[in-house]
């Protein structure tokens, strides 16, 4: 790479950029990114589920969202957004909040990186579903049922973000 970056695209939220021979998309109004893997005490994932445009359908995913990305939440700490993600979409609280891994989304198409909290101890504040645009709804998983209710959903034609199985292998490797 001879690291001349060309900015090729861009939008409201996302550029476009080449970096010598190689294209990529990166966030421009976001300083990163978080997702939560939620258990609660009596052995359930907390997923959530929204409609993804690119996708054309309903995804499965695990609690997640932006870090510093409105006025307000500029600067903010990972762990901030992690509880602020965590409470906006499903409405639970953490009494543990553990960070686990940054992971790489894309790496060959994205520079986004996504820091990974393990979150513990959940109390219940509100029914979640998430702020203003979004329409979230939230599942409660018993982690030793998660394989089949995930076939299930898959064959409903639900595609499964690859951070759930992630989340699963971690779960039952504990």
């Amino acid at each position: 790479m001879d690291n001349t970056i060309e900015i090729v695209g861009s939008g409201k939220f996302m550029q476009m950029v080449r970096d010598g021979r190689w294209e990529y998309v990166r966030r421009h109004t976001a300083e990163g990114a978080v997702a939560i893997l939620a258990t609660t005490d009596e052995g359930e994932l907390v997923l959530v589920e929204q409609f993804r445009v690119p996708m054309g359908c309903a995804c499965l995913e695990l609690p997640a969202g932006l870090v510093g990305d409105t006025e307000a939440d500029k600067g903010e700490a990972l762990r901030v957004a992690a509880e602020r993600e965590l409470l906006e979409e499903t409405g639970y609280a953490a009494a543990q909040l553990e960070h686990l891994y940054p992971i790489a989304t894309s790496p060959g198409l994205s520079s986004e990186m996504i820091d990974l909290f393990r979150a513990t101890g959940l109390s219940k504040k509100h029914d979640g579903g998430g702020i203003e645009h979004e329409e979230i709804t939230v599942h409660l998983v018993k982690v030793s049922e998660l394989d089949g209710w995930l076939a299930q959903r898959r064959e409903q034609g639900v595609v499964i973000d690859v951070k759930v199985y992630f989340a699963l292998a971690l779960l039952q490797r504990a």
